[in-house]
């Protein structure tokens, strides 16, 4: 096996050094960026983030900047990226950040797992990508969707069942590999290695029918169009843009032509998760 890694390092590496993607928050080793990028950049895609990124930076250069600003301007500035509840979650973990930690971001998985709407992949991410150098010790091995690809297309390609259908792969099996996989400082550092394995996998992606199919986590992502999900993003659209008197859902329904079923289902999970809330017939932003 441990034959069976160095060749993996080697040829992840190889094709790492030709073929290097540049992103801006890969310039930076400040944890507030870095958490910025990483909470745009769950379930969207890079080339949607990479001009709202810079726009968001703009406006909200420090956290002390992002944890002092209205909710409404935060979610105008995020406006595009969907999923707003990220929005709310960056600015919450810039808040304690700010207000609790004396504006000094944790560097441990453990501890900025603490830091609101950060699980386990993006307190790995950040520990990693913003104190790996300093801190070797804070950084413990994690999965996305691109690395996940990477690993089962080199180690899980030929793992069958007796009729011939590939086995599912859980993540387990595969954050044992990552764990091994690391190179040691003097071949590559571990926030270079991490950056590597996402640009190969994003090329798989590509060149290959996605291989995270055989992920027993995979989920296919449910239609957009006629969903709730929709009717979230139409309701933060046009309370962005009414922030200063909100508006009753019958007049986003004459704006946006969505059904008054789903605005409100919409409403109600937007008020549960205080983005938004409710006076009467009226909402505006929290």
């Amino acid at each position: 096996m441990e034959s069976d890694i160095t060749a993996f390092q080697k040829a992840v590496l190889s094709w790492y050094k030709d073929n290097r993607r540049s992103f801006p928050w890969r310039e930076t080793s400040e944890p507030y960026r870095i958490l910025v990028s990483e909470l745009m950049l769950q379930q969207t895609q890079t080339e949607r983030v990479l001009p709202k990124y810079e726009e968001f930076l703009n406006a909200f250069p420090t956290a002390h900047d992002l944890a002092e600003a209205p909710l409404a301007d935060v979610l105008e500035h995020w406006s595009g990226l969907g999923y707003n509840r990220r929005a709310r979650f960056l600015q919450q973990a810039c808040q304690k950040v700010v207000r609790e930690l004396g504006g000094v971001f944790p560097h441990t998985p453990s501890e900025l797992e603490k830091l609101p709407g950060v699980g386990p992949y993006t307190a790995r991410a950040v520990a990693c990508f913003a104190f790996g150098a300093a801190h070797p010790e804070a950084v413990e091995p994690f999965i996305e969707t691109n690395i996940r690809s990477v690993f089962i297309v080199f180690f899980f390609k030929d793992d069958m069942y007796a009729d011939g259908a590939p086995k599912s792969v859980s993540d387990a099996q595969i954050l044992r590999l990552v764990a091994d996989s690391i190179p040691s400082e003097d071949v590559c550092s571990a926030r270079e290695w991490f950056y590597a394995l996402m640009d190969y996998g994003a090329m798989l992606k590509k060149k290959t029918k996605n291989p995270n199919r055989r992920s027993s986590s995979y989920t296919k992502q449910s239609r957009f169009k006629g969903s709730v999900r929709e009717a979230r993003g139409v309701i933060l659209r046009q309370l962005v843009k009414n922030k200063e008197n909100g508006l009753s859902l019958s007049q986003i329904q004459k704006i946006e032509y969505i059904d008054i079923e789903r605005l409100t289902k919409a409403a109600d999970l937007l008020c549960s998760e205080s983005l938004i809330i409710r006076d009467g017939d009226m909402y505006r932003i929290v």
